[in-house]
């Protein structure tokens, strides 16, 4: 049983008595989330299955507030932020724009990686090494710009 989904557990619990409904509203759908991977996909629940449950939760969330903005909506796009903040607090540490830096050019190092066609190789390296602690859609950017 993972920690993060016990943690998860408890948070609902908690935040259920201290009447923060939005909290418990975005804890319940991550619960949700955690026990359809559970169930229908056969997953155990590992930390690293939680941490990808909640990347994706902070993924759509992005993308709505983005929307909501780009709609003219600030109260909706203001309730997505707030969902994301929650749920970040489920992810570990993330890394600096220092550490970043570091391990794309240490990824770049190491891959041999020459231009745009190797940024397969990149990414590759460095997925497992930042799973959780940086945003997947803004290292791409960054490792295109220093590839191109």
């Amino acid at each position: 049983m993972s920690d993060l989904k016990t943690r998860v557990a408890d948070d609902v619990k908690t935040a259920m008595k201290a009447g923060e409904k939005d909290k418990v509203s975005v804890l319940r759908m991550l619960s949700a989330e955690l026990k359809q991977r559970e169930v229908v996909d056969a997953v155990e629940l590992t930390d690293a299955v939680v941490i990808s449950a909640v990347e994706k939760m902070i993924k759509q969330r992005r993308d709505s507030e983005a929307q909501f903005r780009s709609g003219n909506r600030p109260e909706l796009a203001d309730k997505e932020a707030a969902e994301i903040a929650i749920l970040m607090g489920y992810l570990p540490q993330q890394l600096s724009a220092a550490e970043v830096d570091a391990l794309i050019a240490q990824a770049i190092a190491e891959t041999g990686a020459a231009g745009g066609k190797d940024m397969g190789k990149v990414m590759a390296w460095l997925k497992p090494k930042v799973a959780g602690k940086a945003d997947m859609g803004k290292l791409s950017g960054l490792i295109k710009a220093k590839l191109g």
